[in-house]
């Protein structure tokens, strides 16, 4: 049984879950996900762990609702478990000493992903630069998380409402250009994000390491549902990575997949919330 612990929401539609997993907590490492059920109708939803506690036996899960699965996965409560939590699943981000200064970039809901890794590298000795992108204030998400484990923190809204006006490459760039000697970067996030931060770092020769979210069904690499192109070479998201050299991926194609099933995702949502299953 994997127990919701305690349940938060974030922002409007954002959600943190602590669930009850100790096996799971055990093994997970940054950057690796689960795949979820809520009961024996449900969809089977990835989600990268953005927290795991061992001694706690727990590991935390934030997610956004966008679609049917989602909203069902909302109205549940602390003390309800879901049917199914398997992981860790997918490659782990690749933490060590001596990489220098790391710059961990999250978009929306990607903060929670790369918070684990951003965490991780700051343990391992590296000077952290972190940058969180929102579209407004009211919808910025751990924020206090990411400043406990960052030497410096950059947040921008897309309004203005916070922080620099403009997007998460307008920090980058003021850091290129402040001189700053950048050694690796993490970006997580919206997929036209991803690729921005790519190309605004390529000029610079900075290495850009992304984390793939395609449609994803078994998580073993059986299905082929989350295969991307990486290098001219048709990768598994979920068994070769999610992690990625950003600078090979081929953007355009990933978010072409991304989008095959949004009328369909719409509509059941709206299924759903007309029906008005839940408490």
């Amino acid at each position: 049984m994997f127990t919701i612990r305690k349940k938060e929401c974030l922002s409007s539609g954002i959600y943190r879950y602590e669930i009850e997993a100790p096996r799971l907590a055990r093994k997970t490492q940054p950057g690796q996900f689960v795949i979820l059920r809520t009961d024996e109708r449900g969809e089977r939803i990835p989600l990268t762990v953005a927290d795991f506690d061992q001694d706690k036996g727990s590991i935390t899960l934030i997610f956004q609702v966008v679609g049917a699965s989602t909203e069902l996965l909302a109205r549940m409560e602390e003390g309800d478990a879901l049917l199914d939590l398997v992981g860790p699943l997918g490659q782990p981000s690749h933490i060590a000493a001596g990489i220098g200064t790391v710059v961990c970039v999250g978009g929306g809901i990607g903060i929670a992903p790369v918070y684990p890794i951003a965490r991780g590298m700051k343990e391992a000795g590296n000077r952290i630069i972190s940058i969180l992108g929102a579209k407004s204030r009211d919808i910025l998400i751990m924020e206090e998380e990411m400043r406990a484990v960052s030497d410096e923190v950059l947040v921008t809204t897309n309004d203005g409402s916070y922080g620099i006006e403009g997007f998460v490459t307008t920090a980058l760039t003021q850091l290129f250009e402040r001189g700053e000697k950048i050694d690796l970067i993490y970006a997580i996030g919206p997929v036209v994000m991803m690729k921005n931060v790519v190309e605004t770092a390529r000029p610079w020769g900075v290495k850009t390491i992304v984390s793939l979210n395609p449609v994803m069904v078994d998580g073993t690499g059986m299905c082929g549902g989350c295969r991307v192109e990486v290098g001219g070479k048709t990768k598994f998201a979920c068994v070769d990575g999610p992690e990625f050299d950003g600078a090979v991926v081929d953007f355009a194609q990933l978010s072409a997949r991304q989008g095959m099933y949004r009328e369909m995702e719409a509509a059941a949502r709206a299924h759903v919330c007309r029906i008005g299953l839940g408490r």
